[in-house]
């Protein structure tokens, strides 16, 4: 009986050990070693489920595919399901999860005057985005296709796309950055700004503007980030939706004396409609979940806060978890809509094909 409560003594310790060092990573070092071990694991998995399947010759079918869609599946329940049903769940309760409030957190969420405000941003800004992204994309595509400088001026309109949303979001804080006015040397005020736009408001005798604080101006700002990211991606898009229209139906407009912006209105627009469709509803989720912007420019203050910020902030800054999570499924069910109709439009365009 010693030598066994001697094993499970040691086994204990072993496992508490193990666990303590999987769970307190606090050196840089010590999170590197817990990345490779987690790298290794999974290595290993995968190396054991294709030996089997390589060995066994005789597996049968469905045993193959369920080997190679286990993984796969048990990742999507346990990252992607459960959380949202865990989160939907948890919208029906109070702050701390300890008293059932049925839809009173959503009635919180439309009908107070603070979330109405987010909401209302929201809406701005998955009008806007999409729109302007595109407008400015498809309308660049169209003026440098099959111009000299064309490669040239597609990858300055692409490198934005290049950047994260938090270092574009910290460049454009620097263009609108505002300084007041302060005395020189000579104890003259001195109106020399540190941002961008000020400055060229500064030179042509205007006065420098708080552009991130007065709302609701503001939000058009913070707009013009997400903007000035997404229309590269708009651009790459229908530039290769337009050099894909056939040319017989261009030489045939011609002829029919088509030119400039009927030539654009009549055939280039109509013949790339399924890529428009498709670069607004991707644009249009994209901005739905938009947080790394409004966090790193505003921090949600000022009446910028948009509902992916505005649930991150009841989650954990608030401790509101049930006002959280009721933000959160609101955000999940606008985003279906658009998923739906991009994988319907998708279908239709191969349908076509």
């Amino acid at each position: 009986m010693d030598f066994f409560s001697n094993i499970g003594a040691w086994l204990e310790y072993l496992t508490r050990g193990l666990r303590s060092w999987l769970t307190d990573a606090s050196d840089p070092g010590h999170k590197l070693a817990l990345m490779v071990v987690a790298v290794l694991m999974f290595v290993v998995v995968m190396g054991v489920i294709l030996l089997a399947v390589d060995r066994i010759k005789r597996m049968p079918a469905w045993a193959v595919t369920a080997a190679f869609l286990a993984p796969t599946l048990l990742f999507l329940t346990f990252g992607l399901l459960y959380p949202g049903v865990r989160t939907m769940y948890a919208s029906f309760f109070n702050r701390n999860g300890s008293e059932f409030v049925g839809l009173d957190n959503y009635v919180t969420a439309f009908t107070q005057t603070e979330f109405q405000i987010v909401l209302r941003n929201t809406a701005l800004w998955v009008i806007l985005v999409p729109l302007l992204s595109t407008l400015f994309g498809l309308v660049y595509a169209v003026l440098v296709d099959r111009t000299r400088f064309e490669r040239f001026a597609k990858t300055l309109m692409f490198l934005p796309m290049s950047i994260s949303l938090v270092g574009a979001s910290v460049i454009w804080r620097f263009m609108y950055e505002y300084r007041a006015l302060l005395p020189d040397a000579e104890g003259n005020p001195t109106n020399e700004q540190t941002g961008l736009l000020n400055q060229i408001l500064v030179w042509f005798g205007g006065e420098p503007q708080q552009f991130l604080l007065n709302a609701p101006i503001n939000n058009f700002f913070l707009i013009a980030v997400m903007v000035w990211i997404q229309s590269g991606f708009a651009m790459t898009i229908l530039s290769a939706a337009i050099k894909a229209i056939p040319d017989d139906i261009v030489e045939a407009a011609r002829l029919d004396g088509l030119t400039g912006v009927k030539m654009f209105r009549y055939i280039t627009v109509p013949s790339i409609r399924p890529a428009l469709v498709v670069v607004l509803t991707t644009i249009a989720m994209a901005t739905l979940k938009v947080f790394d912007i409004v966090r790193t420019m505003t921090g949600g203050n000022f009446n910028t806060s948009v509902v992916a910020n505005e649930f991150y902030t009841q989650s954990f800054r608030a401790g509101n978890a049930g006002l959280g999570a009721a933000l959160a499924t609101v955000l999940f069910i606008l985003v279906i809509p658009l998923v739906v109709y991009n994988v319907r439009q998708m279908r239709l365009a191969e349908e076509i094909r």
